[in-house]
């Protein structure tokens, strides 16, 4: 699985440069990866489920997320952490992450541009799951924004890691994110809530779903 994936990446020294980089503590920074990782990829997985969302992620796949972005975890990270020698603010982290990744390209900056991968994945919704993912979390809604920018790269890179290693088509990768969706919500409870507060009953309003559902939606996402 995708999620097993990452998250076997994301603990350790790794996970508390995470938490470094958006000021919160480990146990809660661990809470929100895990909560942020399903919501990014039931997001995909709802924009691939069509066959025009399929084929511009694949696309997009193609062109700026091969999967090498997973083996500079620990720079990408450092770099949204702002640590000394680094260069501020987004312009200065993309000129950086590209030269990280080999070159000035602008498919590197692509690569490493979670902001604007979250705002692709969940539009005029992105506060909306993140606040979500910081009431599952305890954190406040600016890290949560900061933590899925970080993460949305790195669930991009793993999804086209996968797609290279797979050969899949525009309709076998979303049959393998629906899969995935499937899987995670099967073992987690409060996923399906989570993706449903994205728009519960398909009238393209989400207000109204999360005055339905409750700010406490994710409060028992990690209940086994």
């Amino acid at each position: 699985m995708i999620t097993d994936m990452l998250l076997s990446q994301l603990g350790g020294s790794q996970l508390d440069g995470i938490a470094g980089a958006i000021g919160a503590d480990s146990s809660a920074t661990q809470r929100a990866v895990q909560a942020a990782i399903p919501a990014l990829l039931g997001g995909l997985a709802r924009n691939a489920a069509t066959p025009s969302g399929a084929a511009s992620l694949a696309s997009a796949l193609d062109s700026d997320h091969d999967g090498s972005m997973l083996d500079n975890v620990g720079s990408l990270i450092a770099m949204f952490g702002g640590g000394e020698g680094s260069k501020s603010g987004m312009g200065g982290l993309l000129g950086a992450a590209a030269g990280m990744l080999g070159g000035g390209g602008g498919g590197a900056s692509k690569a490493a541009n979670g902001a604007g991968i979250v705002k692709h994945v969940f539009g005029s919704k992105e506060s909306v799951v993140a606040g979500a993912v910081a009431e599952a979390s305890g954190l406040d809604l600016g890290q949560a924004l900061k933590l899925l920018a970080m993460v949305a790269p790195l669930v991009m890179a793993a999804i086209g890691k996968t797609k290279k290693a797979q050969g899949l088509d525009a309709g076998s990768l979303a049959d393998m994110l629906a899969g995935e969706k499937e899987q995670v919500a099967a073992n987690t409870k409060g996923l399906d809530g989570l993706m449903g507060m994205l728009d519960a009953d398909g009238d393209g309003d989400v207000k109204d779903d999360v005055a339905r559902l409750g700010a406490g939606l994710l409060k028992n996402f990690f209940s086994r």
